[in-house]
């Protein structure tokens, strides 16, 4: 299970349930997408992450085909949320991590466990024998968190690390005490200072540090500084307490009983599914090919996955059981990311029988069947002969997973986000919280509808903010002490803000692959700006009117309509505004009907301007004729032709008429 847990690297990414409770979900849902499948009951696909939009607008569907049904929240646990284009009949090569991917470990219990672990190893390392008695809380950590291990403080921020949220062990830090720590609530992304926990790995690391610092900070025998806990002559810095954390989380997972213990009770904590073989068979079966790419060692690997595919049957019942191996084409085990993605190690091939690695640099080329290890993503793309976007690598981490193969490689990306099975409770569970929020806005919007900037008197707001605030405090406590990983209120998180930027799907799951065809367009619905959220579209635009009488007029027939200036309809006045403007605005001239240049004749006032007019060429842009812009970053070279865009042979042919 060598899961990466050299995360200090993540800190170079910025450097570089009822009917009520469905009809409150579609309020906020943006543009439901339509799916067929026939043979399963519907997916739903979704706009990214199930946040409150300002746009309610739902997109139905006219096809009276049984089997296509608009997207509502009805499967949501069965989804995958897009958060650009992918289409999965370009996909040649799927990829799968093991570690929460395939085998996906069931929570809380298996961070209990890891949290015991590190507990005897941090006294075995010299660590007082009272934190034993510590006892993990899952309904505490939450992933994304910035440990600031200057103050010793757990920060949730959002995108631009703006600090959302402030702990120091199990104290909450009040605003006008975060201002004295962190100058305008803001905290820079420094790796030096800053670690960020960001894998699912890190639930059991984050507890367990806010445990210590509460322990020393409430300690009778321990005096508290400013950046650390003294006694007697000797400092215990937080950084110091940090690194402790790290080393004994990193020999837990390297050395220590975590994979003994884990592979001895498989069912206590391993997540079995009897769809799993089922799902990576059919993607084979669709003419792709499938690798297993992990950080875990080969004889971890294979307990693990042997136990996932044991089955009396194979993919389906009527099919004999299959080693779990003939699910792959390539298998590559120690891979080390996210140095994989980079200069990776030495490829070297694995005796499947003893575990151990033979000698010499494997040279190629992969065969089935075989194991490897190491190795590096430069090399093993050209073995299999892929280019980037051929690839979709399915991985919970964000950083080791998704991030470096996005960035580096231009690998298509599928985040495992297991946590969206709480997150999506709470946004059907807690809906009347969000309509309640939603009609405090719409009063709070009412205070200022008859107001503009000659107003003397400001409205009383107050009590509108206390209730803002408290039912937004109600919502991110439904989801635990520190929130949604998500969101803080109407703000993402640095995390969330990860998944957008990364992740082209996510889902909490790979195994929801089983409900949408192996030819399915995941369509990215359009991230509305504000200004297009909030502004619908037969609001038409008119331009300004221009000054002098026109306008006067203008001014003059709305306040006879409407009684005041203030307060009018939008469509009667623009459609006033389209009467009062025609024909005071030039119509812009036709362009050339052909794409010659044309020469645009100025008045001469002389021999030298009359030169100098006839001499100098003004050309003027075509509008293209065939598909030149990218409106879908999955659109294939192919599909490209088919639309009627220029090909290479048409090119020549027009440059030798040229």
């Amino acid at each position: 299970m060598q899961h990466d847990n050299n995360n200090n690297n993540v800190n170079n990414i910025n450097n570089n349930s009822s009917e009520e409770n469905l009809n409150c979900h579609n309020r906020n849902l943006q543009n439901p997408l339509t799916t067929t499948e026939p043979h399963q009951e519907a997916a739903t696909d979704v706009l990214l992450l199930p946040l409150p939009s300002n746009n309610s607008n739902n997109f139905s569907s006219n096809n009276t085909n049984n089997n296509t049904r608009r997207i509502t929240m009805q499967q949501p646990l069965n989804s995958v949320f897009v958060n650009r284009s992918l289409h999965l009949e370009n996909i040649k090569y799927y990829g799968f991590d093991m570690d929460y991917t395939l085998a996906e470990y069931k929570s809380p219990q298996y961070e209990q466990l890891g949290f015991n672990l590190v507990k005897e190893r941090l006294v075995n390392m010299g660590y007082p024998k009272e934190i034993l008695q510590f006892e993990y809380d899952p309904t505490f950590p939450v992933r994304g968190l910035w440990f600031d291990t200057l103050y010793g403080n757990l920060l949730k921020v959002d995108a631009y690390g703006n600090i959302l949220v402030c702990v120091h062990g199990f104290e909450f830090i009040k605003h006008h005490q975060v201002y004295e720590l962190y100058p305008n609530k803001f905290l820079k992304l420094d790796e030096s200072r800053v670690y960020v926990l960001n894998t699912l790995f890190n639930l059991p690391e984050t507890y367990l540090l806010a445990c210590l610092v509460d322990f020393f900070t409430n300690s009778s025998d321990f005096v508290r500084v400013e950046r650390g806990i003294k006694a007697g002559d000797f400092l215990f810095t937080y950084k110091s307490i940090f690194q402790d954390v790290r080393r004994a989380v990193d020999w837990v997972h390297s050395d220590g009983d975590l994979k003994r213990r884990t592979t001895q009770n498989m069912a206590y904590y391993v997540k079995k599914d009897k769809r799993l073989p089922t799902v990576l068979s059919r993607i084979r079966e669709s003419g792709a090919k499938l690798f297993m790419l992990t950080n875990s060692d080969y004889t971890y690997t294979n307990e693990i996955m042997s136990y996932l595919f044991d089955f009396p049957h194979g993919a389906d019942a009527d099919e004999p059981h299959r080693d779990w191996k003939t699910y792959f084409d390539v298998i590559v085990v120690d891979a080390r990311k996210p140095l994989f993605f980079d200069e990776g190690t030495v490829l070297r091939q694995v005796d499947t029988k003893t575990g151990g690695l033979k000698i010499g640099t494997h040279i190629g080329p992969l065969q089935p069947g075989q194991v490897y290890s190491g190795g590096s993503c430069e090399l093993f793309t050209k073995f299999i002969n892929a280019k980037g976007k051929d690839v979709l690598y399915v991985g919970d981490h964000i950083f080791g997973d998704i991030l470096k193969s996005k960035k580096i490689r231009g690998w298509r990306t599928f985040l495992i986000v297991p946590e969206l099975v709480r997150e999506l409770h709470v946004w059907t569970d807690e809906c009347q919280l969000f309509a309640e929020l939603q009609n405090l806005d719409i009063k709070l919007g009412d205070l200022y509808r008859d107001l503009d900037s000659s107003a003397k008197v400001k409205p009383d707001i107050s009590q509108l903010r206390t209730c803002i605030r408290d039912v937004t405090h109600k919502m991110d406590m439904s989801y635990g002490m520190m929130g949604s990983l998500f969101r803080s209120g109407s703000r993402q998180t640095f995390f969330s803000s990860q998944v957008v930027r990364y992740a082209d799907v996510y889902a909490a799951t790979l195994l929801n692959l089983i409900y949408y065809p192996f030819s399915y367009m995941f369509r990215a619905p359009a991230m509305l700006l504000p200004h297009e959220s909030t502004v619908a579209h037969d609001q038409a635009h008119q331009p300004p009117p221009p000054p002098g009488a026109e306008a006067s007029s203008l001014s003059s027939a709305v306040a006879a309509e409407d009684g005041s200036a203030s307060s009018f309809s939008l469509s009667s006045t623009a459609s006033k505004l389209s009467s009062a403007v025609k024909g005071s605005v030039e119509e812009p001239p036709l362009p050339p009907s052909n794409n010659t240049a044309a020469t645009v004749t100025t008045p001469v006032k002389d021999g030298k301007d009359l030169h100098r007019a006839s001499s100098i060429v003004h050309t003027r842009p075509s509008t293209p004729t065939v598909v030149t812009h990218t409106h879908d970053e999955d659109y294939s070279e192919e599909e490209e032709a088919g639309s009627g865009a220029e090909s290479a042979t048409d090119k020549q042919q027009r440059d030798a008429s040229d």
